[in-house]
């Protein structure tokens, strides 16, 4: 799709089939809906596909498609109306996004929401895209078999174990003091692929948001330092000096290393601790 996706998609256009200019999102949550009402404000039609028939974003949409996230029928529905498609979450399914963008622009694309749904894909790109910004993820170790279990050096604990995929927002998740606790851990996550972070004394959060185009080019936002208070966000300073220059800038250069590497297109958020 990237000969159409250099094209501008602009408000108020209609399409040879009569449709005026529409914009798709899967999922239904929150985000959803802010998106939708930020394409409304910008003159846009939404669609969007949720399963949820109470979803807030399909409440608040020209189009609401109650269909799961890879129901075909669904797909085709949410392809034909729309102009151009994106997604509020990464857990939707990756081939879902590759059989919409054979027929419409979609970003963020399949394979960088594919890396995003599996931490040990998601860690070892990080390692190798925001190394060249001096950049790492914290000590941790993969944990797929008995054998990678019993490995687990004792620097690591305590620790925090992690599903590989489908965790997220604490989901999937339990903090580990020693490797008794480990094991019984593993063993309640039903021994899915799992990753074991060591848990480090933390003072603030930094994030930055980058927006990358179809042609590369790359803007970022001024980094935000956030405060969590019991694991709960508490307070974001977005200001000139909310961290140190240096700091700022190494955690810009390695958030658009990730993106460049990703080759992703749309807005990405990485957090460092």
């Amino acid at each position: 799709m990237s000969d159409l996706s250099t094209l501008p998609i602009l408000p108020g256009t209609v399409s040879a089939s009569g449709q005026p200019a529409t914009l798709g999102v899967l999922g239904g949550g929150q985000l959803g809906r802010m998106f939708v009402h930020a394409a409304q404000r910008l003159g846009y039609f939404t669609a969007v596909l949720d399963p949820d028939p109470q979803s807030p974003a399909g409440g608040g949409s020209h189009h609401h498609i109650q269909t799961a996230y890879d129901d075909a029928q669904g797909l085709r529905q949410l392809a034909r109306l729309c102009a151009a498609i994106t997604t509020e979450f990464e857990n939707v399914p990756a081939a879902s996004l590759q059989t919409l963008a054979a027929q419409r622009p979609v970003a963020p694309g399949a394979a960088a929401v594919a890396i995003a749904q599996d931490r040990i894909q998601e860690k070892s790109h990080f390692i190798a895209s925001a190394g060249v910004a001096g950049v790492s993820c914290a000590p941790y170790a993969v944990i797929e078999t008995v054998a990678q279990l019993q490995a687990v050096p004792a620097d690591l604990l305590p620790g925090i174990l992690k599903t590989a995929r489908m965790g997220y927002d604490g989901k999937g998740q339990l903090r580990i003091k020693d490797g008794a606790e480990l094991a019984a851990a593993w063993a309640e996550l039903k021994q899915v692929p799992c990753v074991l972070e060591k848990m480090l004394p933390l003072k603030a959060e930094c994030s930055v948001i980058v927006v990358r185009g179809w042609n590369g080019d790359i803007v970022s936002f001024p980094p935000q330092c956030n405060l969590h208070v019991g694991g709960i966000l508490a307070v974001t300073e977005v200001f000139e000096g909310n961290m140190h220059v240096a700091l700022a800038e190494r955690a810009q250069d390695a958030t658009k290393s990730i993106a460049n590497h990703l080759g992703y297109v749309g807005v990405l958020c990485v957090e460092f601790l």
